[in-house]
């Protein structure tokens, strides 16, 4: 079971945390909603909680909740920027199917 990130996903977070000034990395979660069921959530993680799994990717932590674990296993994060808009993107092996605005994804 893991999770990994990009170069450009750990350089995002990195260069966030510093700016930031407190926490261990990113916490990577799922919320039901959305026109598919599922929905990314995204948070800079300031602690690990008994149920969070850590995973280190490029110098980074990665925390992340084990019922989301189970339905994001495999993902690798990464982070664009298309002209003015700049966003974490996922690459979910477990995506059955998505919503037409990107937003929501099934299993």
């Amino acid at each position: 079971m893991a999770i990994s990130l990009t170069e450009p996903a750990a350089e995002r977070v990195r260069n966030h945390l510093q700016t930031r000034g407190s926490g261990i990395g990113l916490r990577i979660g799922i919320k039901k909603t959305g026109c598919n069921g599922f929905a990314y959530v995204v948070n800079y993680a300031d602690g690990v909680n008994e149920e969070d799994r850590v995973f280190e990717d490029r110098g980074v932590t990665v925390v992340v909740d084990e019922e989301s674990l189970a339905l994001i296993d495999g993902t690798e994060v990464d982070f664009v920027k298309e002209g003015l808009n700049e966003a974490f993107r996922f690459r979910n092996p477990n995506v059955s199917g998505e919503c037409g605005c990107g937003e929501s994804f099934s299993v």
